[in-house]
């Protein structure tokens, strides 16, 4: 078998290619196919491709190769890469190169066994190869483990250094490859489109374009939230701890098979690993090392993302800041949605981001950036969807037509969790609120934890009531004047307050109906202080009607999003303001995509009942917009 397989490679010219560059591989990794891969599947080195023929798990078009080379922190670190080149390349030809680096590659499974009989190159943007027809359009694909996943060596560093030393050596070394054009482009989603953020801020000449879909944009907001930390403390760094230790499949090269063990013999790995993440200091050396939005400064890598505003997985926490941060061209696919890719649908068949054609525009961004080929169709800069379901195009994002700082007042509130509105609700004998939800269990960037709705209606609306009464318990509302005319809410809204007190604040926004619904739609918390504080929300992109009423809640933490711990003090705002962007609907320029099916998922979950109260402020001061 290995002697037909070799005479079929040897009649390609890429073996001539690969032979000729001295390609790392190992003693083990040049051995032949031992004689389980005889009865199974051939699995490929750096000199023996495969096919799909001979593997079912490569794809079709394509020959798989496996290599090895040095990380660039000279630490020792050996990387690993799954290489893709499209079948039957004429001698001496080169293409571009699409290459994804991160966690998920294992030959095993992405985040777990996933029943593989045989070992084979990772399937997880098979999508991707699929809808685009990549082998066919002249590109090759490259995966690359991070340091300590996959066939690569190494001790876990999330998003550290060593990964960021990581992503700038695979960019290097394929972009040097004798196969390669030497042009780059990353492609990938969470985790892997972290890597892609990674790689823009690098800087590398060899990077020409960038496409990251619900990436997070500061490491730091995955575990915290200003001081307070998230459920997924300790799940995270036990979720990337158990992929980085999965068995791989025993019939693989042999070389990866040692590299893929290297936890075994290296345990400190592991603890390290789940040291970082306790670190509860924001501008500790730990966290800012990991800060992407600031690293992003004048940068220029033309970059293609998506963000689901709503989504409750890799929230849109920073990234207006690296949006602002980054000088070079930009694409984006924004709106209403949850943690899914471009090309993803649902079970019934609509597309979960509601748009079509994600294929054939990312490969238009790559062929424009790597190929320099211009593209056919004029796509808008900014393609988004706002909180009507309701598309536009826009040059940039987000677009604003007035900022406006608003008077919020005072009021204070009770940092008990919630217990102080539950036992006043108890003894004016209205219904008990279900209990929060906890999430629990390893959460990696994949698996987002369940969904944890705003807050219970019945304490939601009982707290208004309350308010009314003058009672003082765990939060207070403060509401606006109903809107003469449909103004939307864009970019990062923030708010500044001073605190007389210690313990936790959560502050959160709604959107409230004539009727009494309200929808919460942006939120944040904060460890809080005597003294002054300031803290950006989420970015969102929400409209609100004509005829409706915003309203802010200042008060505890009540949701099982957060891990908190509650002072028990009463604490007193003044001086509070909201610093909000706004942006006219009327002059919206539409452009293609349905409604997103998650959307009213959001809606039924965060749904409210919360009439307005009295009115101390006008969302839109000064005249219409």
């Amino acid at each position: 078998m290995r002697a037909r397989r070799t005479a079929r490679w040897a009649a390609s010219a890429l073996v001539t290619t690969l032979a000729a560059t001295g390609v790392l591989a190992g003693p083990a990794a040049a051995s032949g196919p031992s004689a389980a891969q005889e009865r199974t599947a051939s699995v490929a080195t750096s000199t023996v491709p495969v096919t799909h023929e001979e593997n079912d798990r490569v794809p079709e078009g394509s020959l798989w190769t496996q290599h090895y080379f040095p990380s660039s922190d000279r630490s020792g670190t050996e990387l690993h890469a799954d290489v893709l080149l499209p079948e039957g390349l004429p001698k001496k030809a080169k293409v571009p190169v699409i290459l994804s680096v991160g966690p998920y590659f294992g030959h095993s499974g992405q985040s777990g066994p996933e029943g593989w009989t045989h070992a084979g190159p990772s399937d997880r943007f098979q999508d991707f190869i699929e809808g685009t027809s990549l082998f066919e359009r002249g590109y090759a694909f490259v995966m690359v483990d991070l340091r300590g996943f996959g066939g690569s060596t190494g001790c876990l560093d999330w998003a550290g250094p060593g990964e960021q030393a990581d992503v700038k050596a695979a960019i290097d070394w394929v972009s040097k490859q004798p196969w390669s054009t030497g042009s780059v482009g990353l492609y990938g989603k969470s985790y892997d489109a972290l890597t892609g953020l990674v790689g823009n801020n690098l800087d590398q000449r060899a990077l020409k374009a960038v496409v990251a879909q619900e990436p997070l944009w500061d490491m730091y907001q995955y575990i915290y939230s200003n001081g307070v930390p998230r459920p997924n403390v300790t799940g995270t760094a036990n979720a990337y701890n158990s992929i980085a230790t999965l068995e791989q499949m025993p019939d693989d090269d042999p070389h990866y098979l040692a590299n893929s063990r290297y936890e075994q013999a290296h345990p400190e790995c592991l603890t390290q690993n789940a040291a970082g993440y306790r670190i509860a200091d924001q501008d500790d050396a730990f966290w800012t090392s990991r800060d992407l939005a600031k690293a992003a400064k004048d940068t220029d890598t033309p970059l293609f993302v998506t963000q689901g505003f709503i989504e409750n997985n890799t929230k849109p926490e920073e990234m207006q800041e690296y949006l602002d941060n980054h000088r070079g061209p930009e694409r984006g696919w924004v709106g209403q949605w949850e943690h899914v890719r471009g090309g993803d649908r649902t079970s019934d068949g609509r597309l979960s981001m509601g748009r079509e054609g994600w294929y054939d525009e990312t490969l238009a961004f790559y062929d424009q950036y790597l190929k320099g080929v211009r593209p056919a169709v004029r796509y808008p800069a900014y393609s988004v969807e706002d909180s009507t379901g309701a598309w536009r195009a826009q040059k940039t994002w987000p677009v604003v037509e007035r900022p406006v700082v608003l008077p919020l007042g005072a009021g204070a509130y009770v940092d008990d969790g919630g217990l102080s509105t539950l036992a006043a609700l108890h003894a004016s004998g209205r219904p008990a609120p279900r209990e929060r939800v906890q999430p629990s269990g390893d959460l990696d960037m994949e698996n987002a934890p369940a969904t944890d709705p705003a807050a219970p209606k019945a304490l939601a609306e009982g707290q208004a009531l309350l308010q009314k009464a003058g009672a003082v318990t765990s939060s207070f509302f403060v509401w606006s004047e109903a809107l003469e005319k449909t103004v939307r809410v864009t970019g990062t809204p923030q708010i500044s307050l001073t605190a007389e007190g210690e313990g936790n604040i959560m502050l959160k926004l709604y959107d409230v109906a004539p009727d009494g619904t309200a929808v919460m739609f942006d939120e944040q918390v904060s460890l809080l202080t005597t003294g002054r504080l300031t803290v950006d929300l989420k970015a969102t992109d929400w409209t609100l009607a004509a005829g409706h009423v915003l309203a802010v809640e200042i008060g505890t933490i009540r949701t099982g999003s957060w891990r908190d711990t509650p002072s028990g003090e009463t604490v007193a705002i003044t001086k509070a303001r909201l610093r909000l962007a706004l942006d006219d609907p009327s002059d919206d320029v539409a452009t293609g995509g349905a409604r997103s099916p998650y959307l009213d998922t959001y809606l039924r979950q965060y749904t409210v009942d919360l009439p307005a109260g009295p009115a101390t402020f006008t969302v839109a001061p000064g005249g219409r917009l």
